[in-house]
């Protein structure tokens, strides 16, 4: 059973866009708010909320380096 997949990102991945900590965290607040219903036994829905919150996440965190100045 080998099946060929594409990863959601490349080991290491940074967005290219990087906002203010209080403006990710924000969106962060906003995208857990969205997600925090939704039906658990939905595949698709839990798909969806992995993939939006791996994206803030890792947003947030870039944000939080670049305040204390360190980079990737």
């Amino acid at each position: 059973m080998s099946e060929s997949y594409q990863p959601l990102r490349e080991p290491g991945y940074t967005p290219e866009v990087v906002l203010s900590v209080d403006s990710e965290l924000a969106i962060t607040r906003q995208v857990l708010q969205e997600t925090a219903p939704l039906n658990i036994h939905s595949h698709d829905y839990m798909i969806q909320a992995a993939v939006a919150l791996d994206c803030r996440v890792r947003a947030l965190v870039a944000a939080l380096d670049a305040e204390r100045g360190e980079g990737s």
